[in-house]
């Protein structure tokens, strides 16, 4: 029997990036709208260094949440520290002892948008937070990339497995560690049996797009995003993990919101915008597999697991019924295009 409708516990967005400023104040309400909590990524200009700037940052977050009238009660934004070669030991303890900030960001330098302040040497000029965010239980949530410019870009996650990941887990066996926005089936297989304190989050636009994606039609901005799509052999690998029984795998949108502009540019820049409809666009990845029922577990259950964090006590409901989604949004005093722009899909968020 064809599931009509579906209620799930309200699910958290555990990867996302809601910029600042006046990009804040146009977003805030859509992930609101959808998820309870959302980890917020660093990589701002400058990037969250320091508990002072997070702090901070946290505070302009909820001002845009007043300014749009989106109760304290029903959307908790849960901070990040952006590492660097000069995070100190004493700023991790202070970052844990503060109670609102839930992880520490590994940019490789140069990997994405705003990551050029990254870590240049994490077993190195790290190692001394590492084992302090091992002692006091913060995880490392890693970009998954090499930045090497003659590996090739289809290529960077894999070898950052065997190059940054499993020297990573050798010298600190407990430290716990999410894999952001995996992509390939290497990194599927080695969240899946890696020893110790390991996970992953999972985007819509992999579980629902390859590579072609991006060329169907011509070249398509709005489907280019760090780490890029992949092979079909991947994508399915990726779903195949989401709606498996394994709690390794949760739900991280990466929304990331550039202007129409700079999308559609010489030198596009790179991610989607999902939080728009990010439940609808995941209630269709996991239909087309007839895996409804897996979708609960995934985007409400496994990712306050491994944060150790309590799950949330209200619900959401989805209905089979058409959503077109908009051609354009606002975004400030530009626009924005969600992914799949024009497109219909099979689910709507009540």
């Amino acid at each position: 029997m064809t599931i009509q409708t579906l209620t799930i516990i309200k699910p958290d967005d555990w990867h996302l990036h809601l910029r600042d400023g006046d990009a804040l104040s146009a977003v805030i309400g859509d992930t609101a709208r959808q998820f309870a909590r959302a980890v917020v990524m660093p990589n701002l200009k400058p990037p969250v260094t320091t508990v002072r700037l997070a702090l901070e940052y946290q505070a302009r977050i909820e001002l845009a949440m007043k300014k749009a009238g989106i109760s304290p009660d029903a959307f908790t934004p849960l901070m990040t520290l952006y590492l660097t070669d000069n995070t100190s030991p004493a700023e991790i303890i202070h970052a844990k002892e503060t109670g609102a900030i839930v992880g520490v960001k590994l940019y490789p330098a140069g990997a994405t948008t705003n990551s050029d302040a990254g870590a240049t040497d994490l077993l190195g000029k790290c190692s001394q937070v590492l084992e302090a965010m091992q002692r006091v239980g913060m995880p490392l949530l890693v970009h998954g990339e090499v930045t090497d410019p003659n590996v090739d870009v289809f290529d960077r996650e894999a070898l950052f497995i065997d190059r940054v990941m499993i020297p990573l887990r050798k010298a600190f066996p407990e430290l716990r560690v999410v894999f952001e926005h995996l992509t390939t089936k290497e990194g599927v297989d080695y969240v899946r049996d890696a020893q110790g304190p390991v996970a992953a989050t999972i985007t819509a636009q992999h579980l629902l797009y390859n590579r072609n994606a991006i060329f169907q039609g011509g070249v398509r901005p709005h489907w280019y995003c760090l780490p890029i799509l992949k092979r079909e052999v991947h994508r399915v690998a990726l779903i195949e993990a989401a709606t498996s029984d394994s709690p390794r795998f949760f739900l991280g949108t990466d929304s990331a919101p550039h202007a129409k502009g700079l999308k559609e540019h010489a030198c596009g820049c790179a991610g989607c915008y999902t939080a728009l409809h990010a439940m609808e666009l995941y209630a269709t990845a996991f239909d087309q597999i007839g895996k409804m029922d897996r979708l609960e577990a995934f985007a409400s259950k496994r990712g306050p697991d491994f944060y150790g964090l309590p799950r949330n006590t209200t619900t959401v409901t989805l209905l089979r019924t058409p959503y077109l989604v908009p051609q354009e949004i606002p975004y400030g005093d530009q626009t924005l295009v969600p992914l799949a722009a024009g497109e219909t899909l099979n689910w709507k968020l009540s």
